[in-house]
């Protein structure tokens, strides 16, 4: 079923007040559901290689445990590691063969680790508990069915929506622009583990930003507080040229004059080191935001698997949805995707899709409907390649 309807009211972007937040890729929970998505991808190239098919695993049961530090002007030492737990189902063998499914998890996850945090050693600085299981005899046998397209794995809702507010778009690029090659070449004492909270008021932002100065390049209370200055004020530049911004808060929390307990500092870059653990699902949205104006849906996406996860699939799914219909249909402002799967049904066979418009002022739900339901049915009839890319990771989930 394929259902279109309007919208009435104004988009989001027209709304009072606007609130999104992003966290960056050295955020706990960024780092969980990257890791464990990234466990995901390298399962199923392993699972194609040796099998010729995804087999069934879901590796979205992770949680990063913090460890301790001890801090000072200057460095500072790591006093017990970070502990990253990997759950929760995968294949372990299959036509005779074994597969070292928590040897490639753990290499994943190391992989990861060493691509995206610079001072992260993930070898000494992470301990690795893998509690991967074979999943149900149910489950299981989804993947042993002789169909094109295998069936959901779950009943599940998502929603996808397009295009971003201006302010989603300022808050996810400046959260790629700080932790950006550029940016960490030109401010080597910055931390991976970024966190920005936009918050619009009619036609005026303002940002929050929370992200640690490393450790060994401070020197002193006064150090920080000088290289802070330069920073925030390259956050103002970068900011600046956005229509209606108004001020950037940068680690509010800190309090000059009281030493070390007054300043964001970090050894590794990550709250992960000391501070602030990390679960699966509390991160970003598949879109790379969390966008607290918008419908969210409740699944966690990153780490499960690609061919029968309704909870991951249509996640992604429908926010390409949603951006096919803005950009095709003329008069779209603005749509939102909504899909509901029916546990043993084929993925490619939604038990629903709602497709909600808000449209330009002349433009009727009538007209757009029929361009609407053809690209529906067109994505949902290539559903197969969609799920083969998801596999190779071609789309972000965080």
């Amino acid at each position: 079923m394929i259902a279109v309807e309007a919208l009435k009211g104004r988009t989001v972007a027209e709304h009072p007040v606007e609130i999104v937040e992003r966290k960056g890729i050295g955020h706990p929970d960024t780092m969980c559901d990257s890791i464990m998505e990234a466990i995901s991808v390298s399962l199923c190239r392993h699972y194609s290689e040796e099998f010729g098919t995804v087999l069934h695993h879901n590796i979205d049961k992770g949680l990063l445990a913090a460890g301790k530090v001890a801090l000072r002007f200057g460095g500072g030492r790591v006093l017990r590691p970070m502990e990253l737990t990997i759950g929760d189902r995968a294949t372990f063998s299959a036509g005779g063969k074994t597969i070292p499914v928590a040897d490639i998890a753990v290499q994943a996850a190391k992989d990861w680790v060493s691509s995206n945090l610079r001072f992260v050693d993930p070898e000494r600085h992470v301990r690795y508990r893998v509690v991967l299981a074979p999943g149900s005899a149910e489950l299981t046998g989804i993947f042993d069915s002789s169909g094109r397209m295998r069936p959901a794995n779950d009943t599940s809702a998502a929603v996808g929506y397009y295009p971003l507010s201006p302010t989603e778009r300022a808050v996810l690029l400046f959260e790629k622009f700080l932790n950006s090659k550029e940016f960490k070449k030109s401010h080597p004492e910055t931390g991976e583990d970024v966190k920005v909270m936009g918050l619009r008021r009619g036609t005026t932002l303002t940002v929050t930003v929370a992200m640690p100065l490393l450790s060994s390049h401070i020197k002193s209370e006064r150090d920080y507080f000088g290289k802070k200055e330069i920073i925030r004020a390259e956050m103002i530049r970068f900011l600046g040229r956005l229509e209606g911004f108004r001020d950037v808060f940068f680690n509010a929390l800190d309090q000059a004059g009281r030493g070390m307990s007054g300043v964001y500092l970090s050894l590794l870059g990550t709250s992960a080191e000391d501070a602030d653990s990390g679960q699966v699902g509390r991160g970003n949205r598949v879109n790379g935001l969390i966008s607290l104006n918008r419908p969210l849906g409740t699944e966690a996406a990153a780490g499960k698997n690609p061919v029968s996860h309704v909870g991951k699939i249509y996640n992604v799914f429908a926010h390409q949805l949603a951006r096919r219909i803005y950009e095709k249909v003329e008069g779209v402002k603005e749509a939102y995707v909504f899909m509901l799967s029916r546990i043993g049904s084929p993925i490619d066979q939604p038990e629903a899709v709602l497709v909600q418009v808000t449209l330009e002022k002349g433009s009727r739900v009538i007209d757009v409907t029929p361009q609407i339901r053809r690209i529906c049915e067109g994505g949902l009839s290539r559903m197969g390649t969609f799920c083969f890319d998801l596999s190779k990771g071609k789309y972000p989930v965080c």
